[in-house]
Formats: C-alpha cells, structure tokens, sequence
C-alpha cells in the first residue's frame, strides 16, 4: 500500500470505530449481527426509543456499517461491513 492508501485505510477504520464508540449503536450492532431487524423489533428487543433508534441507524449508514432495505412498507437493517460482522464476533467471545 502507499501512503494514500494507508492513510485511507486509518481513516475508513476510525470512522467504523467511531461509530462503533457508542453503547446503543453497538447494542444495535449486536443485535444486528443475529438477523435483519426492523426499527420496531430493535425497540421492542433493546427497550430503547425509536426517535433514538432512528438518530443511531443514520449515524451507523453514514459510516458504512448498515443498510437499510425496504420490504412492503418496512425497512429492515443489516451489517454490510464484514469487519464489524467479525470485530463483533471477538466482542462477544
């Protein structure tokens, strides 16, 4: 790697790691990392708000680690970034 690439490489990474630093989004994560979860079954699971579940899920798309994918009139979430998939596996370990 030269050193843009390495330096995008530190930076990519502490973003996910950043976005990984709060409590709720990693519940989130870890809930996540089980199955496809909608807004109402994280609430119902994490007993947390959906105004700051909602707020956690936007935070998480914009580092690259979820996506959201719309099925009939909900939108489920999902882990797209395979190191956070495996960085979670270690935590719960």
């Amino acid at each position: 790697l030269n050193v843009t690439q390495k330096n995008d490489f530190y930076d990519e990474n502490a973003e996910v790691l950043k976005a990984l630093s709060n409590s709720t989004r990693l519940k989130i994560i870890c809930l996540l990392s089980k199955n496809k979860c909608n807004v109402v079954s994280i609430e119902a699971s994490l007993g947390i708000k959906q105004s700051n579940i909602s707020r956690q899920l936007f935070v998480l798309k914009s580092a690259g680690i979820v996506k959201g994918e719309r099925e009939g009139n909900e939108i489920f979430y999902e882990i797209i970034n395979e190191k956070v998939i495996r960085l979670v596996n270690c935590l719960e370990k």
